[in-house]
C-alpha cells in the first residue's frame, strides 16, 4: 500500500473522527464517553492545534491518523479495515523523524497496542490505576528515544 501522510485539513475532522468513533467503540472493556459529533469536534479542535497528520491511501482515502503535541502522542488510529497493513508504523516513525523523544498513554488492557509500541522500540515507564483518565481505565506509559 502506498501512503502519503500530510497534515491534516480542517475538511479531514468528520473522516478522522469516524475512525475516533470506530476504535473506541470496538473493545468490549471500554466505556462509551462520547458520540460521534463529539468525536468529530475533538478531532477538529487536534487539527485546528497543528496536532494532527494523516495518512491517505493511494486512492485519497484517509486511512489512519496521529495527533502529537511536541513529545506527546495524544492519539494514533487505522481504520479498522486497514489495520495490520503498516499504516499505524508508518505514522509512528513520520513522528519519530520529528523528534528525539515520544511519549503517549495506552490502557493496561489494549494488549495489542503495547505489543505495537513494544516492538517499535517504546518502553514502560508508569503503570496507573486509571484514577486520573476520563474512563477510569488501569494504564501504561510508554516513552521511546531517539537512538544515538
Amino acid at each position: 500500500m502506498t501512503l502519503d501522510i500530510r497534515p491534516a485539513r480542517t475538511t479531514d475532522a468528520g473522516k478522522i473522527g469516524a475512525i475516533l468513533t470506530e476504535a473506541n467503540a470496538a473493545p468490549p472493556w471500554k466505556p462509551h464517553l462520547h458520540t460521534g459529533a463529539q468525536d468529530v469536534a475533538h478531532c477538529g479542535e487536534m487539527i485546528d492545534r497543528g496536532w494532527v497528520h494523516v495518512a491517505e491511501d493511494e486512492d485519497g482515502r484517509v486511512v489512519g491518523f496521529i495527533a502529537r503535541d511536541g513529545e506527546e502522542i495524544d492519539a494514533l488510529f487505522v481504520a479498522g479495515p486497514d489495520r495490520g497493513q503498516g499504516i499505524g508504523k508508518a505514522l509512528l516513525d513520520f513522528a519519530k523523524a520529528e523528534v528525539d523523544r515520544l511519549e503517549l498513554w495506552t490502557f493496561q488492557l489494549n494488549t495489542g497496542a503495547q505489543k505495537f509500541y513494544e516492538r517499535e522500540g517504546f518502553v514502560e515507564v508508569k503503570r496507573t490505576d486509571g484514577s486520573t483518565n476520563q474512563e477510569q481505565l488501569p494504564d501504561i506509559r510508554y516513552a521511546w528515544e531517539k537512538p544515538q
